[in-house]
């Protein structure tokens, strides 16, 4: 039980770790293009953008959990194990495939892990969206120095 749990957490610091990165990645990206604010149809390009990459980061790590309990052999099968993970991670539950009773604690760990990088990429599409409005109302409205009579 300990090792399977100690994999777990080693699986959770994987997908946080490849989640910052990605993250990461798209703020740098994001910094790079700011300048100026966007107007509204290539600013929702670039949310469509970000929201992309978010879910590929995501459909990274579900992989991850999921050739993990192929390759230990708690689920038959690569493609069983993906969807398995899949529906664990975003925590649908379906319950039409589970773990053998002494995984199922790695997959409660695997749901957690889901939660909170999901949580973490909310907070991040959020802070995104607001930076966007932010500069757009920045760029809109004069500055009390350039409308000082000179």
């Amino acid at each position: 039980m300990v090792g399977k749990l100690t994999l777990a957490l080693g699986l959770m610091a994987v997908c946080v770790a490849l989640h910052t990165a990605g993250v990461t990645c798209a703020l740098r990206w994001l910094r790079r293009r700011a300048q100026p604010a966007p107007s509204l149809w290539p600013g929702t390009r670039w949310l469509i953008g970000l929201a992309a990459w978010i879910i590929l980061l995501h459909l990274v790590e579900i992989i991850t959990w999921g050739l993990c309990y192929a390759w230990t052999g708690a689920m038959q099968g690569v493609q069983r194990a993906l969807y398995f993970s899949a529906v664990t991670y975003t925590t649908t539950g379906y319950g039409d495939h589970t773990l053998p009773e002494a995984w199922r604690l790695v997959g409660a760990v695997e749901a957690l892990t889901g939660i909170l990088m999901c949580g973490l990429s909310t907070g991040f599409f959020f802070a995104v969206l607001s930076r966007l409005y932010q500069a757009q109302d920045q760029s809109a409205t004069p500055s009390p120095s350039s409308s000082a009579p000179s």
